[in-house]
């Protein structure tokens, strides 16, 4: 037979293991120097564009 599972647990848990991984994300973000994050700001913005541009209009 099954365990019961508590579902308001199961639910916290999940909650709290998405805080954890935003934490790290903002960590990480936060603990760049503006010149770097400048830099990888720019580089999204040129693969957006570089994708943007390359696609085929039907």
């Amino acid at each position: 037979m099954a365990d019961t599972v508590n579902l308001n647990t199961f639910r916290k848990a999940r909650a709290k293991a998405a805080d954890k991984s935003q934490a790290e994300a903002n960590r990480v973000l936060h603990g760049l120097p503006k010149a770097e994050r400048q830099r990888a700001k720019a580089e999204r913005e040129r693969a957006a564009r570089l994708l943007d541009q390359s696609r085929r209009e039907d």
